[in-house]
């Protein structure tokens, strides 16, 4: 198994476009083959930093969404919204001792 998480960084005055877009494709992420499911976590002290946490089957179900034609739909819509570069991380889940 595969975790995923990328961090992202909106200018303020596009966060809640960004928010109502994830509302439109967050099942479409969350569903596609090979993910196992999705999450997005804002910030505590600064909402405007968002992460998304992703499981997948493999590096190769991840990939095969990377260049599918949801992902590049997504993508360049939301990237002029960054405020910062986007960061990610592709993680082995070693333990996990969350119920």
């Amino acid at each position: 198994m595969l975790i995923r998480i990328v961090k992202m960084k909106f200018k303020p005055e596009n966060l809640d476009a960004f928010l109502t877009h994830f509302e439109e494709v967050k099942w479409q992420v969350a569903q596609f083959e090979g993910c196992l499911g999705m999450e997005l976590l804002q910030d505590n002290q600064d909402p405007s930093i968002v992460f998304t946490y992703s499981k997948w089957n493999s590096e190769l179900d991840l990939e095969r969404y990377r260049q599918s034609a949801l992902f590049n739909g997504i993508w360049p819509k939301i990237k002029p919204w960054f405020d910062q570069k986007a960061q990610a991380w592709s993680l082995n889940q070693t333990f996990n001792g969350i119920i």
